[in-house]
């Protein structure tokens, strides 16, 4: 494990619609953030999850 990186038990994902809320910007501008990788997320079924510390960064 790369130094800074947590254990994923201990990392606390957001939706995308919390990430928005959060970032106060449109649920589709956190798609593109994640489509074009400038921001992490991991896809669940057919929805993203995206790390808390992603969002705060």
């Amino acid at each position: 494990m790369a130094s800074g990186e947590r254990p994923l038990n201990e990392v606390n994902f957001l939706t995308v619609a919390e990430v928005a809320a959060v970032m106060r910007v449109s649920k589709m501008t956190v798609y593109r953030l994640v489509h074009s990788g400038e921001m992490p997320a991991i896809r669940v079924g057919r929805s993203f999850r995206v790390p808390e510390q992603a969002v705060h960064d």
